[in-house]
C-alpha cells in the first residue's frame, strides 16, 4: 500500500450482508481480519455515521478508521458534458481525506468515510455495454478530441480507494480495452501503486491543485501540493493522460499572487512532454450553508476562507440545497483574470472547462 497508515488504518467495517458473497467483498474483508465487522441493511443508512451530528467531533478519526462496504444498485450512466461526457456508476462514495469544501458530507451526513462497492464486475460490464453502444465520438469537443470520456470518481478519490482494493486497477484495465472511450478521475492523493496499472493512454488522471498555503488550511489529509505537481511527469511516463484541476479557486486578498506562484512552480517542475499534453479545468468555489455549519464544529479556520457572504450570493442547487457562489456580476471578471494569469505563465496549458 503506497499511502500512509496516518491516512487509512481500518478498525471497523460496516457492511451489507450480501458483501461477502462477492469476490471483491471477501477480498477486502480478508485484508482487514482484525477489524470489527458490523452488518447493516444499507450502506446509505448507518445511524451512527449518517446524520449523526455528534460525529463532527470525531470527523478525522472516523475517516481514518472506518470503512463501509456495499453493493451498487443503480448502474446507469449520467450525461455530463463538462469534465466528461458521462458520469459512470460510482465504485466508491466518501473519502479518507477531509477537504473542508467537499460536497459529499452534506449528502451523506456528518461523517463520510470511504464506502466501497464490491460488485465491480457488474459496474465494469455496464460501462462496457454503454461505451460499445456509443460508437465513435462524432467530432472533437471540449472533453476530448477522439474518445468518449467517463468520470469514474465523482464521489470519492480513486487514488485512495486503490490502497484498499483492486477496483481502480480493474477500471484502468477495462478502459485499456475500449478503443472509443477513456476513464477519468480527479485526485488529491499520490498513490504510486497506480504507476504499475499500464493504462496505455486510456485513463486520464487530473491532479487537483491550489496554492499550497491555502491547501494547508482547506485540503485536510491530502498530499502536499508540491508532491502532486512532482507526480505529473511520472504518471505521464506510466501511460496516463495527465491533466490538472485548478479547483476550487478560492478568492481572498492576494489570491492572484499566490496562483501566479503556483503556475510558475508547475512550469518549473513538470517535463516538456507533460506540458505538451497538459490541459486544465478551472472551478471557482461553491459553498453550502449546511456544510458551513458542519465545518464550524470541527474546522472553523477554513470557514474564514470559504464563507464569504460579502462577495458571495445564495443560489438554490438542483438538489434543493442552499449554496453560496461568488456573485454573478463579479465571478465572470475574476474567472477572466484567472485565465489571463494562466495564459501569461503557462501558455501551453489549454483550458478544457471553466466554471
Amino acid at each position: 500500500m503506497a499511502l500512509s497508515r496516518d491516512l487509512i488504518a481500518i478498525e471497523r467495517i460496516f457492511h451489507e450482508e450480501a458483501v461477502a458473497g462477492f469476490p471483491r467483498g471477501q477480498a477486502i474483508l480478508d485484508r482487514f481480519p482484525q477489524a470489527e465487522r458490523i452488518p447493516v441493511s444499507s450502506h446509505w443508512n448507518i445511524p451512527s455515521l449518517h446524520g449523526n451530528e455528534g460525529a463532527v467531533e470525531d470527523w478525522v478519526r472516523l475517516k481514518r478508521s472506518t470503512l463501509v462496504l456495499g453493493v451498487k444498485k443503480g448502474l446507469a450512466m449520467r450525461p455530463n458534458g463538462r469534465s466528461a461526457h458521462f458520469i459512470a456508476p460510482s465504485v466508491s462514495n466518501g473519502c479518507a481525506m477531509a477537504c473542508a469544501y467537499c460536497y459529499v458530507p452534506r449528502r451523506k451526513g456528518y461523517a463520510n468515510p470511504i464506502s466501497l462497492f464490491v460488485n465491480i464486475e457488474a459496474i465494469g460490464a455496464a460501462i462496457r455495454r454503454h461505451a460499445e453502444r456509443q460508437g465513435a465520438l462524432p467530432e472533437p469537443d471540449q472533453v476530448d478530441p477522439a474518445a468518449w470520456v467517463y468520470d469514474l470518481g465523482e464521489n470519492g478519490d480513486l487514488s485512495v480507494d486503490a490502497a484498499i482494493c483492486d477496483n481502480v486497477r480493474d477500471l484502468v484495465a477495462l478502459f485499456r480495452d475500449l478503443p472509443n472511450a477513456k476513464g477519468s478521475f480527479a485526485t488529491k492523493a499520490v498513490n504510486r501503486d497506480l504507476l504499475a496499472y499500464d493504462p496505455q493512454g486510456r485513463t486520464r488522471i487530473r491532479f487537483s491543485l491550489m496554492p499550497a498555503r491555502i491547501a494547508r488550511i482547506v485540503d485536510v489529509r491530502t498530499a502536499p501540493i508540491g508532491e502532486r505537481i512532482a507526480a505529473i511527469g511520472d504518471f505521464l511516463a506510466a501511460g496516463y493522460e495527465v491533466h490538472v484541476n485548478f479547483s476550487p479557486v478560492i478568492l481572498y486578498e492576494g489570491w492572484e499572487a499566490d496562483w501566479r506562484d503556483l503556475f510558475r512552480e508547475i512550469d518549473d517542475t513538470i517535463p516538456a512532454a507533460a506540458k505538451r499534453q497538459l490541459k486544465a479545468e478551472i472551478i471557482l468555489l461553491t459553498h453550502n450553508a449546511v456544510l458551513h455549519a458542519v465545518n464550524l464544529g470541527w474546522h472553523p479556520k477554513a470557514e474564514a476562507l470559504l464563507w464569504r457572504p460579502d462577495i458571495q450570493e445564495a443560489k438554490r442547487s438542483e438538489g434543493g440545497g442552499d449554496n453560496l457562489r461568488y456573485r454573478a456580476g463579479w465571478k465572470g471578471r475574476w474567472l477572466a483574470r484567472f485565465k489571463a494569469l494562466l495564459a501569461e505563465e503557462m501558455p501551453y496549458c489549454a483550458v478544457r472547462y471553466a466554471f
